[in-house]
């Protein structure tokens, strides 16, 4: 009787662990996140969401800061139509990264167009329901359908934080790097390289299209057009900001720079 017992415990506990072993594997293959996002300490991703922004306007800009288990909430009510906020989750690359940081601000037509795409990215992410191969297909659907909709007007939206972590090229590469590229983002929705005259890898603007090797070229709402901050601009940033840089790599190693290769593939030479 006593062996019996035993041995039907051992059996169930043998079935308990098969299953999660096949679980796991399930979620494996399906591109699962074994867990939710790390939260940053409020006061550096506060500090780290308004390094996007230009100095003066950063008192009366809106912050948004990021619950992993909930999504993005407001921190800061501002009142001069610019927000600022930390992206940890890039949908056209289909890919759930826990080492992903670029601080971004948006005026206040991005932050109407364009943020709302971020927000139920971080939600879906943060629901832990959707793969990220799954939150790809359904950001894309939604462009198609007129869901989200491109910039009404021109603006801009300011990266001008001394640091961020990226990815280096297009949604074919994924290596991801940390580097030091403060630069302005002008709106260009359905814009192509041809169209402006842009030759990638020559000194000047850069166009930026996430969505084009997923919408097809010319397709995609959310292009800009990139122009880096000129040296001295650069130098000033990279001064003010190594108090937080100093706090960044303390807080995460990854975050210390690793090269001079600008946002989304352009090398600069510094």
């Amino acid at each position: 009787m006593i062996y019996l017992k035993k041995t039907s415990r051992n059996f169930k506990n043998l079935c308990l662990t098969c299953s999660m072993v096949l679980i796991a594997l399930y979620n494996f293959g399906q591109g699962i996140p074994d867990g939710v996002l790390e939260k940053m300490p409020v006061t550096l991703e506060t500090d780290f969401a308004l390094s996007a922004l230009p100095p003066h306007l950063r008192q009366d800009a809106t912050v948004y800061l990021l619950d992993p288990k909930k999504g993005y909430y407001i921190s800061h009510q501002g009142s001069n139509g610019f927000i600022c906020f930390v992206s940890r989750t890039e949908w056209a690359w289909a890919e759930f990264r826990n080492d992903l940081a670029t601080p971004i601000s948006y005026d206040a037509e991005g932050a109407r167009s364009i943020f709302p795409v971020y927000q139920d990215v971080a939600e879906m992410r943060a629901s832990g329901n959707f793969t990220a191969n799954q939150i790809k297909d359904s950001i894309t659907n939604r462009i198609i359908k007129g869901v989200y909709k491109a910039p009404a007007r021109a603006g801009i939206s300011y990266m001008l934080s001394p640091v961020m972590r990226v990815y280096p090229a297009m949604p074919d590469n994924k290596n991801i790097v940390t580097v030091s590229y403060p630069h302005y983002m002008f709106y260009a929705p359905y814009i192509t390289n041809r169209d402006v005259g842009i030759q990638p890898g020559n000194p000047g603007p850069v166009m930026v299209n996430p969505g084009q090797l997923v919408l097809g070229e010319g397709k995609d709402p959310y292009g800009f057009i990139i122009l880096g901050a000129n040296e001295t601009e650069k130098a000033v940033i990279l001064n003010n900001g190594k108090d937080l840089l100093k706090r960044l790599a303390e807080y995460k190693p990854w975050f210390k720079i690793e090269s001079n290769i600008a946002h989304h593939g352009t090398v600069r030479n510094n």
